[in-house]
């Protein structure tokens, strides 16, 4: 059990002393000062107090106030004084921040990103790192991040309309690590391509599952009324397709449809190789 003194620090989740970094956070949790934040955590930054958290937590700030602009110039301007191990979780930040509208720079980072995954560079060549989300730590694998990156790789496409680069990374992520909100993209970009038979296959896995979210299943009955209404004669043929399977991870892990012909999963793709070119 933790001393009295420190029982604020304790409930409040913030460091204890009287450094710059140390006031910037109490302004940024418990004082709900992001202003007065922002100016010590620079302070810190420039003093050399806990560099990498200092510019990180600048960053995030700054995209809580619609700042996004001046968190991408500060993490450019200041990561040279972070340390080699901090570069990838600035990167990370920066990738939330590209989706102010630099559509373009934040798919050359994921790129990036996933050639260091592919060289064995991520992580600083370690197996696993450990993450942080709500105050809580957890174990993220290569598998997990490769995923996730594609994942965000998808969405970038997907905001650019270029929805056939958008389905090639989809069906990248969803052979690594599926889950039902990618194949509701995937399903959204084949639905945008006219490929509604596919879409629907994809799709209708989703309402069928026993596992997916609420979320995934409420979005993917949305998308299947769409088709409905684009293509109302589509034959009902996807029954087939999910014979023998009883669930949606099932269905993608053994769907001779989405499998590779071979490895490793940052091949050259045909025919669209210019447009995903890792």
């Amino acid at each position: 059990m933790a001393p009295k003194t420190d029982l604020y620090h304790v409930i409040h989740k913030v460091p204890s002393g009287d450094t710059p970094y140390v006031r910037a956070k109490h302004l940024q949790l418990v004082d709900k000062d992001p202003e007065g934040a922002m100016e010590l955590f620079k302070m810190a930054i420039e003093s050399g107090d806990r560099v990498d958290s200092a510019l990180k937590d600048m960053a995030v700030v700054m995209k809580q106030q619609d700042r996004a602009e001046e968190g991408i110039e500060a993490i450019n301007t200041f990561r040279c004084r972070c340390s080699k191990q901090a570069q990838e979780s600035l990167d990370n930040v920066l990738i939330d921040l590209y989706k102010c509208g630099r559509i373009e720079e934040q798919i050359e980072l994921l790129k990036q990103k996933l050639r260091m995954i592919y060289l064995g560079e991520a992580f600083n060549g370690k197996p696993t790192k450990t993450a942080r989300s709500h105050g809580k730590k957890f174990q993220v694998s290569i598998k997990q991040e490769t995923s996730r990156i594609l994942g965000n790789l998808g969405w970038a496409y997907m905001q650019r309309m270029n929805y056939m680069a958008a389905e090639i990374v989809y069906r990248k992520a969803q052979l690594i690590d599926p889950d039902p909100n990618k194949s509701c993209n995937l399903g959204f970009c084949l639905l945008k391509q006219g490929k509604f038979q596919e879409a629907r296959s994809v799709l209708r896995a989703i309402t069928n599952s026993r596992s997916a979210d609420c979320k995934s299943i409420s979005r993917a009955e949305e998308l299947l009324r769409e088709i409905e209404t684009e293509a109302p004669g589509l034959e009902d043929t996807e029954e087939l397709i999910f014979q023998g399977f009883e669930s949606f991870d099932n269905w993608i892990l053994n769907s001779n449809e989405l499998r590779p012909r071979r490895l490793p999963i940052f091949e050259e793709i045909m025919p669209c190789r210019d447009q995903v070119a890792w």
